[in-house]
């Protein structure tokens, strides 16, 4: 049996991909930098899982899930990301994932889930799950979330929660021009004109959750 682990963090992907190996020594663990470094691996060797991170440079974990999924229907996908927002879980459900959770998760909690989501089983990282259950679905499918691309809603959540666009570059291993841009043309397909409306209209939309 073998893991593809996709994450573009060489640091973060050698870590986990040490502890799949220690905890699971039977499983060959395989790694990838990106989505089309991992439609690569999977092509040399169709792999029992896909650990995939969702904010990939060029090729989203959304659009490489998507490109895998329809290419081997049964492969199991399990993302395992920072992003925490609803829309951007449900995009990766409906895009044929069988599992979600976030790096804020204990490490006992990525091995439950690899080994649930090996054995046939959806997994769902608690919390998220029960905010799916609490949550209506209307805004998932609101046009303007419709209207975005992948790359384009992921930044906007970011920018929705106040991430600073030089951290939103390091972080999606883009430029802070390229940032800038996306930016522009969100305000312009939002019909927005400043940050705090996009905020505003980030909270509307749940992609942004308010404490209290």
């Amino acid at each position: 049996m073998n893991i593809v682990l996709v994450d573009d963090h060489a640091v973060v992907r050698q870590g986990y991909a040490s502890l799949l190996r220690a905890v699971l020594p039977a499983m060959e663990v395989r790694e990838a930098a990106s989505g089309e470094e991992a439609l690569v691996r999977v092509q040399e060797q169709v792999p029992n899982l896909v650990i995939m991170d969702f904010g990939l440079p060029g090729i989203s974990g959304l659009e490489t899930t998507r490109r895998l999924r329809q290419r081997l229907p049964q492969l199991r996908v399990l993302f395992f990301s920072m992003h925490d927002e609803l829309p951007l879980v449900r995009q990766a459900l409906e895009a044929g994932a069988s599992g979600y959770l976030t790096k804020n998760s204990a490490p006992q909690v990525l091995i439950e889930a690899v080994q649930r989501v090996l054995a046939g089983h959806a997994y769902i990282e608690q919390p998220l799950a029960t905010q799916l259950a609490c949550t209506p679905q209307q805004n998932a499918s609101d046009p303007r979330l419709q209207r975005m691309t992948q790359r384009e809603l992921e930044i906007f959540v970011m920018l929705a929660k106040g991430t600073p666009v030089r951290v939103i570059a390091e972080q999606l291993c883009i430029s802070a021009k390229t940032v800038s841009n996306h930016l522009t043309l969100l305000k312009s397909k939002l019909q927005v004109s400043s940050h705090a409306e996009l905020v505003h209209l980030g909270i509307d939309l749940g992609v942004v959750r308010v404490a209290g």
